[in-house]
C-alpha cells in the first residue's frame, strides 16, 4: 500500500485537487492549506522532539 504514494502522476494530482476545490470552494481553499500547512509543520515539530517551553521552564530562564 505505501508504494501507491510515490506513484502519484500529475493527472491523479490535478484530479484531486479538482475535487478539493469543488468540496471546499475556492473562498476557503486558502485557508485549508494554511491550516494543513500549519499541521504538517507541527507534526514534524513533534515527531522530532522539538517542544515549546512551559511557563516553569520560562521562569527558570
Amino acid at each position: 500500500m505505501i508504494g501507491l504514494i510515490g506513484s502519484i502522476g500529475p493527472w491523479e494530482l490535478v484530479l484531486v485537487l479538482a475535487i478539493l476545490l469543488i468540496i471546499v470552494g475556492p473562498g476557503k481553499l486558502p485557508g485549508v492549506g494554511k491550516a494543513i500547512g500549519k499541521s504538517i509543520v507541527e507534526f514534524k515539530k513533534a515527531r522530532d522532539g522539538e517542544t515549546e517551553p512551559t511557563d516553569q521552564e520560562k521562569k527558570a530562564e
